[in-house]
């Protein structure tokens, strides 16, 4: 017979309250009854007592047991959403692979075989900016070390000083976070340094 969770709606702030309450009861009620032990009391309120501390702590007991379920019932939430969330980029990037491992079979000319990778990259393109990533701007632009990774410097004197001249691998954002920098090599212009 498979086991039924119980279908708690506690938040987590909620259940360590109750279970903190239930505790200072069964405190209050283990020291009544140990007081209790040293007067003189009849055997029935201190049965009463036994029982009204058995009571808080099976309430204590199964208070933990709940919010232990709704911590594993959190765990397993968010590791479906983040199976779901990888499931769909994949199925994106799947048409693509397959249009790839077409291109391995074909047997064109090179400039067939170059036009069908460059179909392939356009594609590509597409579904990055589906998943809202798109490519940081890079050659020609000013350097700017948050999102640019010199490699290295090349004398340009048709480039400004401290700007892109070589991109040599294309950085990417997924909306405002940086994926990747760009690693690039940086303009030195002579000329613009002496003056």
């Amino acid at each position: 017979m498979p086991e039924q969770e119980s279908e708690l709606t506690l938040s987590p702030e909620a259940a360590a309250a109750l279970a903190e309450t239930a505790e200072q009861e069964a405190q209050a009620a283990q020291e009544a009854t140990e007081k209790a032990e040293g007067e003189s009391v009849s055997r029935a309120e201190f049965d009463q007592l036994k029982a009204e501390r058995d009571q808080l702590l099976d309430r204590l007991a199964r208070l933990q047991a709940e919010f232990e379920n709704a911590r594993k019932r959190t765990e397993r939430e968010q590791a479906a959403n983040r199976d779901y969330a990888v499931g769909n980029v994949v199925e994106k990037f799947l048409p693509v692979m397959d249009h790839f491992e077409l291109a391995l079979k074909a047997s064109g000319s090179t400039d067939q075989l170059r036009s069908g990778v460059e179909l392939i990259v356009k594609q590509m393109e597409d579904v990055l900016r589906q998943l809202n990533v798109t490519p940081i701007p890079a050659e020609g632009e000013e350097f700017d070390p948050r999102v640019h990774e010199a490699l290295g410097s090349v004398e340009r004197h048709d480039l400004p000083d401290h700007h892109v001249a070589e991109e040599i691998r294309r950085g990417y954002k997924l909306r405002d976070r940086l994926l990747r920098p760009s690693l690039v090599r940086i303009s030195s212009n002579p000329k613009q340094t002496n003056e």
